[in-house]
């Protein structure tokens, strides 16, 4: 079962919640339901400076984003899009997206109802992503006039093809929770309900495992999907030796330790 939080803290506002569990996952929730989590530039200034905390914070080992009611996110506040779009797009120091990507830590979405277009590339910025029945990832680009610039039209084609992809970006026609699962968008669909602890359970199985190698194997994989198939495996090689390298002889000792007590045990148990 997933551990309750304890402790929480909030912007100013309490549009962006956080709360830290004991197990070192921490929740980001998007608290602005009565306008379906749309986000203003001071709420996406602030997700950017908690992102960037929480993978400076030696307690947190895994992160989990969340919307408050009926959705995910619907994307940017329009009646506040001067704001945001004339805003300075290129300090990353406020870019959400560039904050998420950066984190070390793993990031689990939890996407019930409507991830639309800016609430689509945030969750696209998610490692893992476990989805309610009733999800709905919509790019409406196309339909406003509003140029990607978090990374939508780069990543969803390499996630579900890009003939998917152009169908979706250009048509701004729904890619529902069952597509999205057969496509590889995200990784499991739960009840609605269910959404949230099954997120913070899938960050908590996570954190049961060696918190450096955890660390070290999501940048190894992330760094590596950016190089053609050869770089990537030169990349891996890299990391290793310099790994091994660093090793002592009583962190072999503890390894090999480690492997003989999972060997004894049975192997349901594994």
């Amino acid at each position: 079962m997933a551990s309750p939080p304890s402790s929480a803290s909030s912007s100013p506002e309490n549009l962006i919640l956080v709360d830290y569990h004991p197990s070192g996952v921490a929740v980001v929730t998007i608290n602005r339901p009565g306008s379906l989590n749309s986000l203003t530039r001071p709420m996406l200034v602030d997700l950017a400076r908690i992102f960037k905390s929480l993978d400076d914070d030696p307690a947190v080992g895994a992160v989990v984003i969340f919307g408050r009611g009926r959705a995910f996110c619907s994307g940017i506040d329009l009646t506040a899009a001067e704001d945001v779009f004339k805003g300075d797009v290129k300090d990353q120091e406020t870019d959400l997206v560039f904050q998420m990507e950066r984190c070390r830590k793993p990031i689990i979405g939890a996407v019930a109802g409507f991830a639309v277009t800016a609430g689509f590339e945030i969750a696209l910025a998610c490692d893992i992503i476990v989805a309610g029945r009733d999800a709905k990832f919509i790019d409406t680009h196309s339909k406003f006039g509003i140029f990607p610039s978090w990374g939508l039209s780069q990543k969803l084609g390499r996630v579900i093809g890009p003939n998917r992809a152009r169908q979706a970006s250009l048509s701004c026609m729904p890619i529902t929770a069952e597509m999205a699962e057969r496509w590889g968008l995200v990784n499991q669909i739960v009840d609605n309900p269910h959404v949230l602890n099954t997120a913070i359970e899938v960050a908590e199985s996570i954190l049961r495992n060696n918190r450096d190698m955890v660390l070290r194997y999501k940048s190894v994989i992330n760094d590596g999907l950016k190089l053609d198939l050869n770089n990537a495996l030169i990349l891996e090689k890299e990391r290793a030796y310099k790994y091994y390298e660093g090793m002592t002889k009583e962190q072999f000792a503890q390894m090999q330790k480690f492997i003989s007590g999972r060997g004894a045990k049975s192997a349901s148990k594994l």
